[in-house]
């Protein structure tokens, strides 16, 4: 082959190569076989019209590194919790059943009503006769009295449904609790998502989105109490009452495995939580927050299709690390919106909700009880540790509300810590 003909098909080799590695790619990973279902052909394109696409929208730059090839997830995605940049998506918008990943907005929805988190409640029967058939549970009984530290406790370690029930009534009812998340998940912009039971059980028409419960997750993540919760490892829980008056409790564990390293999982360095689920319609779900060097993501993969059993695990532990490694590498495939009453500073009027735990916008947030473990930390006398004060970052308050929007939060230390290990 003459030289000059065989420099021209060389540079135009690469000039095909360099056009691929900018444009977005787009592919459906391994869920691919004739069993398996295929994303509709027109999403939701909230956050950035590649977003709305389906498969797997990616672009790299100069030194990224390519995302993992064993992901099976019908759907994930990777973002950075601060900014809201989306790195790397898959089949964003797919509406799909979120499993007790739909928690996450429970707590969003509920928890500034219900404070003081000393509060105590006596549980009824008919406020536990709506739970599931097959649901994960805590171990509440009924005409035993309980703090809402207590169900947030049930909540996020044990993905109890029978706390999620109890926290419904003390609000109003299941019905209220409903359209409230509704109403609350618009407010955020999550608008893949119906909400049919607070708990995520599986229901007729229950749906959500990676990208939904990622905003769950960003929005959540403004409230210190939301932070504790979701960051604590182990806890101990109020059990039967003794014949010498005295109240028994017995120990609970974080189902989130990245963040205990229970069933072998690695534990994963700088998590943070968020939440985790599962049910036969949904497969498994998690959505996870950790931090690097100063860096925080979230991530969320929705049902595996692997046969691999902490599958879920793996493949959002990979993300993260791919994460890490492409933050700054590659062109943002979309955003994480704010919610819509918030001020991002950006002069769009685009925003968040003002909903938060006490003391959060003075960072005069108290010590929790009841004899918890966090990721956090371990502090005298067992009790929870909380988040620590703002780390740096802008810090933007709204008018007659507090949603923090590009700021550092205040992650726990020993997450930070372990980000470096």
């Amino acid at each position: 082959m003459p030289v000059l003909k065989k420099t021209a098909l060389m540079v135009a080799s690469a000039a095909l190569l360099t056009s691929f590695a900018a444009t977005p790619a787009s592919a459906a990973g391994k869920d691919t076989s004739k069993d398996q279902p295929k994303p509709p052909s027109g999403m939701s394109q909230v956050g950035g019209e590649l977003l709305g696409r389906a498969g797997t929208q990616v672009e790299l730059g100069p030194g990224a590194p390519v995302l993992p090839k064993e992901l099976t997830g019908r759907s994930w995605i990777v973002a950075d919790a601060e900014n809201g940049e989306v790195l790397a998506a898959h089949n964003a918008h797919w509406r799909l059943a979120p499993a007790s990943t739909l928690k996450m907005l429970f707590a969003d929805t509920v928890m500034p009503s219900l404070q003081p988190k000393t509060l105590k409640h006596t549980v009824t029967d008919e406020e536990l006769a709506g739970v599931g058939e097959g649901s994960s549970l805590v171990g509440i009984k009924e005409k035993l009295t309980y703090t809402v530290h207590d169900l947030w406790l049930g909540v996020f370690l044990r993905s109890g449904n029978d706390a999620v029930h109890v926290l419904s009534s003390m609000y109003g009812g299941v019905p209220k609790t409903v359209d409230a998340m509704q109403t609350h998940a618009e407010e955020l912009q999550a608008l893949d998502t119906k909400v049919v039971s607070p708990d995520g059980y599986d229901a007729p028409g229950q749906v959500s989105s990676a990208y939904d419960l990622t905003l769950f997750a960003r929005s959540g993540l403004q409230k210190a109490d939301f932070r504790e919760y979701c960051s604590t490892a182990e806890a101990q829980f109020p059990g039967e009452m003794k014949k010498n008056g005295k109240r028994e409790t017995f120990a609970i564990q974080n189902t989130n495995k990245l963040l205990t390293g229970a069933g072998g999982v690695t534990p994963y360095k700088g998590i943070a939580g968020v939440k985790n689920g599962y049910t036969t319609q949904a497969g498994n779900t998690f959505t996870g927050v950790a931090e690097r060097d100063g860096k925080v993501l979230l991530v969320t993969v929705m049902h595996p299709s692997s046969d691999k059993p902490h599958a879920v695990y793996e493949e959002a532990a990979d993300l993260l690390d791919w994460g890490f490694g492409a933050s700054g590498k590659v062109t943002p495939v979309g955003e994480l919106v704010a919610p819509k009453s918030a001020d991002t500073g950006s002069g769009t009027g685009k925003g968040a909700t003002g909903e938060q735990s006490k003391g959060e916008a003075t960072g005069q947030n108290g010590p929790a009880r009841n004899g918890s473990k966090t990721v956090a930390a371990e502090q005298d006398g067992g009790g929870v540790g909380v988040a620590l004060g703002i780390a740096g970052g802008a810090l933007v308050l709204l008018a007659g509300g507090a949603f923090l929007v590009n700021r550092r939060w205040p992650l726990p230390d020993l997450m930070r810590r372990r980000s470096h290990d």
